[in-house]
C-alpha cells in the first residue's frame, strides 16, 4: 500500500491558481503513474490528470491547458498546478496510483472555485 497525503487546496476566484502537492510514502513507492482525481458534490469521482515516472503526461478534456501535473521522484511528491479556474473545478482533489487496484485513499484536499 501506499499512503497519500494531499494538501495545497483552498478558496480561490473564478481564473485564480492553485498548486496542490501530494506526498506518497510505503511499500512500491516507486510508482510508475501517478494521477490526480477529483469528486464533486453528487458527482463520481473521476481521473483529471497523470504522469508517469518519466514525466509523461495525460490530462483529461476538461482540464487540458489549464492544469498541468509534475513530480519529483527523488521526493515522492506529485505537483498538479491549476490555472485559469472555474467554478466546474470546485471538489475535493486525490492523487493516487493509476490504476488504483485497491490502494487506499489520502484524505483529499478541498478546493472551491467562486464564481
Amino acid at each position: 500500500q501506499v499512503q497519500l497525503v494531499e494538501s495545497g487546496g483552498g478558496l480561490v476566484q473564478a481564473g485564480g491558481s492553485l498548486r496542490l502537492s501530494c506526498a506518497a510514502s510505503g511499500s512500491n513507492i516507486l510508482i510508475n503513474v501517478m494521477g490526480w482525481y477529483r469528486q464533486a458534490p453528487g458527482k463520481q469521482r473521476e481521473l483529471v490528470g497523470s504522469i508517469t515516472r518519466a514525466g509523461s503526461t495525460a490530462y483529461a478534456e476538461s482540464v487540458k491547458g489549464r492544469f498541468t501535473i509534475s513530480r519529483d521522484n527523488a521526493k515522492n511528491t506529485v505537483y498538479l498546478q491549476m490555472n485559469s479556474l472555474k467554478a466546474e473545478d470546485t471538489a475535493v482533489y486525490y492523487c493516487n496510483v493509476v490504476p488504483t487496484g485497491g490502494n487506499g485513499w489520502g484524505q483529499g484536499t478541498q478546493v472551491t472555485v467562486s464564481s
